[in-house]
């Protein structure tokens, strides 16, 4: 679910306007799952870019505050969410920890970075969604620490339906920026992606394991 119509679209403008986000149908990336896809999103460039760095932190933070409050602590996924997080964090003026994608193999073998007490509630930021496997295994290590997960907020969501059954299954309620719908929209009200740009795009999200073979 995005959080709101205008935020979703500015965020998708913003995105766009520094290529944080490519859309290449012809020219497709591979994803490391070996899928070819027609887009690449990258929010960590928008770290570099001050304007919108803050414009996603303002608005991350209003989003937990809307839905959540103010949350004991927030944790940023690794490696992609840890930057944001930590701005986001500092908008709410709450602690923050980082979960790792596991349990570190040396030292203190932790898998939670930072100090986390037993009941504190804590909301889960994520750069952005795809299957969301990685995602929900940063809740599973924080309900093993005892956490009161309240929800999770990203910037971008693909929107697969297996990331919306594994979210559902999961019961983690999931709250976006912007998505993938939003995207197709906007690109295609900019001229950025034609109509025939826009068939192929859809199939993608629709079975993206298939699209390009």
């Amino acid at each position: 679910m995005i959080y709101r119509k205008n935020i979703a679209t500015e965020t998708i403008v913003q995105l766009l306007k520094i290529k944080a986000i490519k859309l290449k149908p012809n020219e497709p990336f591979t994803w490391a799952s070996g899928w070819k896809s027609p887009i690449y999103c990258d929010n960590r460039v928008t770290l570099s870019f001050v304007a919108i760095r803050n414009f996603l932190r303002v608005n991350l933070a209003k989003i937990i505050e809307d839905k959540y409050g103010k949350p004991d602590v927030i944790a940023g996924v690794a490696t992609g969410a840890i930057a944001i997080g930590v701005l986001v964090a500092q908008e709410l003026g709450v602690p923050f920890i980082y979960v790792r994608p596991e349990v570190k193999k040396h030292g203190r073998e932790n898998q939670i970075e930072g100090h986390l007490e037993r009941g504190q509630n804590v909301v889960v930021i994520e750069d952005l969604i795809s299957t969301g496997k990685s995602s929900l295994n940063a809740v599973i290590a924080l309900n093993k620490a005892n956490a009161n997960v309240k929800g999770m907020v990203a910037i971008f969501n693909y929107g697969f339906d297996i990331a919306i059954n594994n979210f559902k299954k999961a019961k983690v309620e999931l709250t976006t920026l912007c998505n993938y719908a939003t995207l197709l929209e906007q690109a295609l009200k900019t001229n950025y992606i034609t109509e025939n740009d826009l068939n192929s795009l859809n199939k993608w999200r629709k079975d993206p394991g298939l699209w390009g073979k």
